[in-house]
């Protein structure tokens, strides 16, 4: 059986992959931007306590593999607090929670991009630290931040494949199940990484497009 017809016979298996991968990664997204900006809004903080818990949690957060947050998550809810949660809840939160500590880093860094003199002259027209923000340099930013977050899809889409440790029925929770049906261990495995690589691939083109526009209308 070619890659082709091990596709068309368990097809549906791949369709419930594609569905549960792209729910995660797009729920994850969400849920981390709006943490991410959160975290951001922490580390550019004048306090140096709230700077600090969003330091600390950033650099935990990246220094640490995704499959470690995820098996901590799923079997850590039950030590910490006894109960069993759901392995796509697992992943989810997981994800979003990784997801926060670098979008907080894209946005802090969007934010930071912005030349000083553009918050300076705010301030000399009466302009007060959160109307310059607002108004000043965010609309500045997040021609900076909307590309990132782009990239950011991207990479949650790929990453997602680690929830698959946990028995969340993503893509490569598929292959591994194809596999075993199939008693096949490699075409499995190349329906995936195309079935990735069209997902990447039309996104980074669309991002692509959406940046040039950006600089045009720059």
């Amino acid at each position: 059986m070619n890659v082709v017809e091990l596709f068309v016979e368990y097809k549906d298996y791949y369709l419930i992959g594609i569905k549960t991968t792209l729910s995660i990664s797009f729920l994850a997204l969400i849920i981390g931007t709006t943490l991410g900006a959160l975290f951001s809004i922490l580390k550019l903080s004048k306090f140096k306590l709230l700077k600090l818990i969003s330091t600390v949690y950033i650099e935990i957060v990246r220094g640490t593999p995704m499959m470690v947050q995820i098996a901590l998550v799923y079997f850590g809810s039950y030590v910490a607090m006894g109960i069993n949660i759901d392995g796509f809840l697992a992943a989810l939160i997981a994800v979003s929670l990784n997801s926060a500590a670098y979008v907080a880093e894209i946005i802090r860094s969007g934010i930071q991009s912005i030349d000083k003199g553009q918050t300076e002259a705010s301030k000399s027209l009466g302009l007060s630290d959160r109307q310059t923000m607002r108004y000043i340099i965010l609309p500045q930013a997040v021609k900076n931040i909307l590309p990132a977050l782009g990239n950011e899809f991207v990479t949650l889409i790929k990453e997602t494949a680690v929830a698959s440790t946990i028995g969340v029925a993503d893509l490569m929770y598929t292959s591994q199940i194809v596999q075993s049906s199939s008693f096949q261990p490699f075409n499995p495995l190349i329906i995936v990484a195309v079935i990735y690589f069209i997902f990447t691939f039309t996104l980074s083109q669309l991002i692509g497009v959406f940046e040039r526009r950006l600089a045009h209308n720059d």
